[in-house]
């Protein structure tokens, strides 16, 4: 079976390379049938595109064709099982179909607004499904070229930590996307300004949201082939379940990162400011290191409670980063970094350890930082709530768990131990590939 499922039948591939055919930038390319062994060798496949262009050209013939899709892929469908490995075409809706699932686009619907334009939570009849519309804003920040990148990234890019596109609408000058319902929002509805009274996060569960955005990450960085950097890692884009399962949406600036011999892709500085990489912002040279240091970021507003930039405050406070760095350098202020919400019901281990993730992703330097795999497995030893029953961090966190209480002088470790447990768990992350890929490679000599 190919590595396309959704392009299985040639009306399908019609469909798909009409979207490219006007493009001079990128080409597409259906990989022949293989072998299940090989796929499994290979890393999941995106497309081919020509060095340090964008993802799609932002012409007016590009934006007639991806309104040619839909009379002959209306609602197709296919089982996605969240492992990245399986490809669905989006469905294509009708902005009256969009208009009755939100009444009309509502006020009582609107669950959230940018300069993208306005999302609504609106509810599917022939499929009985609720659903989250993203109307743009035809004069907004996001334009057509942007509404085809996202179209066509989730509907070629799945995982289990990447929001879902169900599909889009694309009538007229109307551009309105449709997502899976993520029931509690974004990560920065429940983590920055909180409203007196609400129950802050608990530390596991914010741990557990930054593994699972890591994750996403990952994927992107070294499981897409060729990998795709992100360009948009904050807090509003991180979205939540019920079960505050993270997933990544908004993939309108995602853009293929760099193929062949070549170290980075230019492009013109887009993102937001606080996230952005030092050198992605002076150079525009972007890499998916630039993705790793807006991780970081996002990481250290977890741990912190602050926003990346809050003008309320005074000086240097007013970037978190600038404010974090010297207290990173000196391990006995480390605590000083501790969300007050938190009340220090947190390991000293944990804590100190994901302070060290966070420091090492924002290091100026992208050389230095990590690759997001070896942040993931750092993340995944964090250690355990104490709950019976649980095997992880990461698992069924629905019960509150346990409060812990710390001496003034457990609070901290040193910077060597510190450093230490991380480098440990890099190590670990990295002989583990090395052991995956040589099981895979004598699997392969054995057929």
């Amino acid at each position: 079976m190919g590595c396309f499922s959704c392009f299985s039948s040639s009306q399908e591939k019609k469909a798909f390379k009409r979207i490219h055919s006007k493009s001079k930038e990128t080409t597409g390319v259906v990989h022949p049938r293989e072998t299940l062994l090989q796929q499994k060798q290979r890393p999941h496949s995106l497309f081919r595109p020509k060095p340090q262009h964008d993802l799609l050209s932002h012409s007016k013939s590009q934006s007639e064709n991806i309104r040619k899709v839909p009379s002959e892929g209306t609602h197709q469908k296919a089982s996605n099982k969240g492992d990245g490995q399986n490809n669905i075409a989006a469905q294509t809706f009708t902005f009256r179909e969009l208009a009755t699932a939100t009444k009309n686009f509502r006020s009582e619907c609107l669950i959230g607004e940018g300069g993208f334009g306005r999302v609504y939570k609106g509810h599917l009849n022939k499929t009985d499904k609720t659903v989250a519309v993203k109307q743009l804003d035809r004069n907004g920040l996001q334009g057509n070229r942007e509404f085809l990148v996202e179209v066509l990234m989730l509907s070629l890019l799945h995982h289990t930590n990447l929001v879902n596109l169900i599909g889009y609408c694309a009538d007229g000058d109307q551009r309105l996307l449709v997502y899976e319902y993520m029931p509690l929002g974004s990560l920065e509805d429940h983590l920055l300004d909180l409203e007196p009274g609400r129950v802050p996060l608990d530390w596991f569960s914010r741990m557990k949201i930054a593994l699972h955005a890591a994750k996403g990450l990952e994927y992107l960085h070294h499981k897409a082939n060729p990998p795709v950097i992100y360009r948009d890692m904050k807090s509003s884009n991180i979205l939540l379940d019920n079960g505050y399962n993270a997933k990544l949406s908004d993939f309108g600036l995602a853009k293929v990162g760099p193929t062949g011999d070549n170290t980075h892709v230019s492009s013109r500085v887009m993102g937001t400011y606080g996230y952005c990489s030092p050198e992605y912002q002076q150079t525009g040279k972007l890499t998916i290191k630039s993705d790793v240091y807006s991780f970081g970021v996002v990481l250290l507003e977890l741990i912190t409670g602050k926003r990346a930039v809050d003008i309320t405050r005074h000086g240097h406070r007013q970037n978190l980063v600038t404010w974090a760095e010297p207290i990173f350098k000196d391990t006995r202020r480390h605590i000083e970094l501790a969300d007050p919400l938190l009340e220090a019901n947190f390991p000293k281990k944990s804590f100190s350890q994901a302070v060290a993730i966070a420091s090492m992703c924002l290091q100026d330097d992208p050389v230095v930082r990590p690759l997001i795999s070896d942040v993931v497995t750092a993340l995944s030893t964090l250690p355990a709530p104490d709950i019976t029953g649980l095997d992880s961090p990461f698992d069924s966190l629905t019960r509150a768990p346990p409060q812990m209480q710390m001496s003034t002088e457990d609070r901290i470790t040193s910077t060597k131990e510190c450093q230490q447990e991380v480098a440990e768990a890099i190590e670990w992350g990295s002989n583990s590939r090395t052991q995956n890929a040589r099981s895979l490679a004598s699997c392969g000599s054995s057929v």
